[in-house]
C-alpha cells in the first residue's frame, strides 16, 4: 500500500483530557498518519488494555509533594499532549514506511514494543512509552518508530499476541530489577490481572517458584497457570496465610503490584535479606513503612516501569517459543471503548482484554468473544 493509497481518516479513540470515560472519545474522522524517516505506519489489527491508560486517563500519579496532584505518568515532565491516543500493546501488518527504512518490511506481521527508551544505553532514567509520548494503538493506524516494530511468525491469533507486550514486560523487568533466580520463591500480589498473572508465568519460565495473592474465586485460574499456591487476599493474617502456604519455607522476593495497607505484612513476609520489587499500587500507593523492619532484615526494595530493549527480547523469545500462553479473556470493538474500560476496571476476570478495531473484528475479535 502506498501512501497515495492510504485512506485519509480513521476511527480512533482519542483522550480529550484527565477524567472519567466522558474524556474517551470514538472519532471516525482522525487523520491517518504518514510514517516519517526511520518510522512504519501499522494498521492496527489487536490492542490490548492496561492499567496504565486508566490512570494517565484519571492524571492519578501525584507529585513527589502531593500525592493527590493530577499528575500523568512521567511527573513533572510529562509528554502528554491532548487529544492523545491511548494503546500500548499493538500487533497488526506493517502498510508503509518512512524513507529510511527499506519497503521489504512492508506486510510484515508485528508486535509493537511500546517503550521509547531515548537513550542508546540501558537505562531507564528518560524513558517514556508509545500512547503517551505519541498515539497509540486505539486507532485503525498508527505510526511507531521501525526499531519497534517487531516481526513474528506465530499460530497465536492478533488478539492472544496483544496481550502480551506491557503487563508481561513490566513483570519481566520486575523480576530482572530483584535478580530472581531459579528454586526461588516469589510472592505475587495482584495475581490474577494482566501484569501479576504474567509475573506468575515468567517465574516458572525461569524455574522459580510462584505463589499468587488473589480473590478465593480466581484460586484455580491462578493454579492453572503455575502458581504453587493461592493465598487469599481476604485472608486476616497474610503473614499466617503465606507461611501456612509455603509450609514455613522462606518467601525470597514479592513482587508487589497491590500496595496499600499490606505493604508492611509483605515487608515482614520477606526472609531476611529478602528483595522486594514494586510497579504497581491499586490499593493505595501512599503506604506506612516501619523503617526498622527494612534495615534490621537486609531487605532491598526495587521499584520499576516498563522494561529494556534486553528485556522485551527475551520476553519475546518466551512468547515464540511457547513458554509462555496468553490469558485472553474477551474481545471489544473498538467502538465499544466505554464498555470495554468499564469492564477492564471492574476486575472481575484473569488475564487480558483487547480492543479490536471494528473493520477487523469479524477476523480477529468476534473468535474470542466469550459465551
Amino acid at each position: 500500500m502506498t501512501s497515495t493509497e492510504l485512506p485519509r481518516t480513521m476511527a480512533a479513540v482519542q483522550l480529550d483530557r484527565h477524567g472519567g470515560l466522558d474524556a474517551l472519545t470514538y472519532r471516525n474522522d482522525v487523520p491517518v498518519p504518514r510514517p516519517s524517516g526511520d518510522e512504519v505506519l501499522i494498521e492496527v489489527h489487536a490492542c490490548g488494555m492496561n492499567n496504565t491508560d486508566v490512570w494517565v486517563r484519571e492524571g492519578a500519579y501525584g507529585s513527589d509533594t502531593d500525592p493527590n496532584a493530577v499528575s500523568t505518568w512521567r511527573r513533572g515532565r510529562s509528554t502528554l499532549t491532548f487529544p492523545r491516543i491511548q494503546g500500548t500493546d499493538s500487533v497488526g501488518v506493517i502498510v508503509a514506511v518512512g524513507e529510511g527504512v527499506p519497503a521489504a518490511r512492508i506486510g510484515e506481521r508485528v508486535v509493537i514494543d511500546f517503550s521509547l527508551y531515548n537513550r542508546d544505553d540501558d537505562s531507564l532514567a528518560d524513558i517514556d512509552y508509545i500512547g503517551h509520548g505519541r498515539d497509540g494503538g486505539y486507532a485503525e493506524y498508527q505510526c511507531v518508530p521501525a526499531a519497534n516494530a517487531h516481526a513474528v511468525d506465530t499460530t497465536l491469533t492478533d488478539a492472544e499476541l496483544a496481550t502480551f507486550c506491557c503487563a508481561y514486560l513490566t513483570g519481566e523487568h520486575m523480576l530482572e530489577r530483584a535478580n530472581v533466580q531459579a528454586g526461588e520463591r516469589v510472592l505475587v500480589t495482584g495475581a490474577s490481572g494482566g501484569v501479576g498473572s504474567g509475573i506468575v508465568q515468567l517465574c516458572r519460565a525461569r524455574g522459580a517458584i510462584p505463589y499468587a495473592v488473589t480473590r478465593a474465586d480466581k484460586a484455580e485460574a491462578l493454579m492453572a497457570i503455575g502458581a504453587e499456591a493461592v493465598i487469599d487476599r481476604g485472608a486476616a493474617d497474610w503473614v499466617e496465610a503465606v507461611e501456612a502456604a509455603t509450609g514455613g519455607a522462606p518467601i525470597d522476593v514479592v513482587a508487589d503490584l497491590v500496595a496499600g495497607p499490606h505493604f508492611n505484612d509483605l515487608l515482614r513476609i520477606l526472609r531476611p535479606e529478602g528483595r522486594y520489587t514494586t510497579a504497581g499500587a491499586i490499593a493505595g500507593p501512599v503506604v506506612e513503612l516501619d523503617l526498622r523492619t527494612l534495615y534490621l532484615k537486609q531487605l532491598q526494595i526495587n521499584g520499576s516501569s516498563q522494561g529494556r530493549r534486553s528485556d522485551f527480547r527475551r520476553l519475546l523469545g518466551h512468547v515464540l517459543a511457547g513458554r509462555i500462553r496468553p490469558l485472553l479473556h474477551a474481545t471489544y470493538r473498538l467502538s465499544d471503548f466505554h464498555h470495554a474500560q468499564r469492564d477492564f476496571m471492574g476486575k472481575d476476570y484473569v488475564g487480558k482484554l483487547v480492543v479490536v478495531p471494528d473493520r477487523h473484528w469479524d477476523r480477529v475479535g468476534a473468535p474470542h468473544v466469550r459465551d
